[in-house]
């Protein structure tokens, strides 16, 4: 943690709508004018494309059926925690880019599914995580406890392959079995390196279909924002102003005396009203520390 280069990191599992989060953090942060350094988090992973089914398969043929995307070998955690702790420490750091389809790799004259030369950040007030792995905490590496405010995206699991079965469908052109099997090889890894994540989150948003979700597999459409309900778990409700979140956001409750439930449309207001004043605490403490 770092008053004077503060950290905030989303973290969610593949289809969790952790980009859909960060759109949220880009707008508090242009309304704001906080210039902030904006990190994917694939651009750590350990290979490109090519390289990872090479991986995948020499994996499998050494008797690893769980190597994925979400474990330790497939991604650079030892680089990520470095970033978070320089960042802290200076407000500098190396990162590069993931480009992840044609559209992105077309300016820097690359192939999709490759990564961009590494790079020094470019001057900023605030460095931005999104990704899988912004709460992991291994023997090796301990990335959560870098961060000023860290935060889970993770609706129940049947809406989550929901969401990546159409998402995959629709931008990267798989089918349905072939996502089915990447959510199959993935889980051992799931359960060991997503999931405790969450326990070390700030807050969580959990969104909960009400409508039938029992088989995920065969889902026609993704529950609308309607169809849903959102949970927001605060690891410390202390400083959070509940009676003023529950006269903004019409038909919310309190279902813990750290939970706030809203209807799933207004996940978005939930966000802008919960986190603006914290990113804006931050850059006050971030601005008195600076000034001594």
């Amino acid at each position: 943690m770092s008053i004077k280069h503060p950290i905030v990191a989303i973290t969610g599992s593949s289809g969790a709508g952790t980009t859909s989060v960060t759109r949220t953090f880009e707008n508090i942060f242009r309304r704001e004018e906080v210039n902030a350094a904006i990190i994917e988090g694939d651009s750590f992973h350990r290979y490109d494309r090519v390289e990872m089914k090479t991986a995948m398969a020499e994996a499998e043929k050494n008797g690893k059926p769980h190597f994925s995307h979400f474990g330790d070998d497939a991604n650079l955690f030892g680089d990520l925690e470095n970033l978070f702790r320089n960042y802290g420490e200076t407000g500098t750091g190396r990162a590069r880019k993931y480009l992840h389809n044609a559209e992105e790799a077309e300016p820097f004259k690359q192939q999709p599914g490759t990564f961009t030369p590494w790079q020094d950040l470019a001057p900023s007030e605030l460095l931005f995580y999104e990704g899988l792995h912004g709460g992991v905490k291994t023997d090796a590496v301990d990335i959560a406890r870098h961060t000023d405010l860290l935060i889970g995206v993770v609706p129940v699991i049947n809406l989550e392959w929901i969401q990546k079965i159409h998402r995959d469908k629709a931008t990267r052109g798989y089918t349905t079995e072939a996502v089915t099997d990447v959510i199959l090889r993935r889980m051992h890894e799931y359960v060991e390196y997503i999931c405790p994540q969450f326990t070390r989150t700030h807050i969580n948003f959990q969104r909960v279909p009400v409508v039938d979700t029992s088989d995920p597999f065969i889902a026609r459409t993704i529950p609308t924002a309607d169809e849903s309900l959102v949970v927001i778990r605060f690891a410390n409700p202390k400083g959070i102003d509940m009676p003023y979140l529950l006269s903004m956001l019409h038909d919310s409750f309190m279902s813990r005396a750290n939970t706030l439930v809203v209807p799933g449309g207004k996940m978005e207001l939930a966000m802008q009203l919960i986190f603006t004043p914290m990113i804006l605490r931050l850059m006050e403490r971030k601005r008195k520390a600076v000034a001594q």
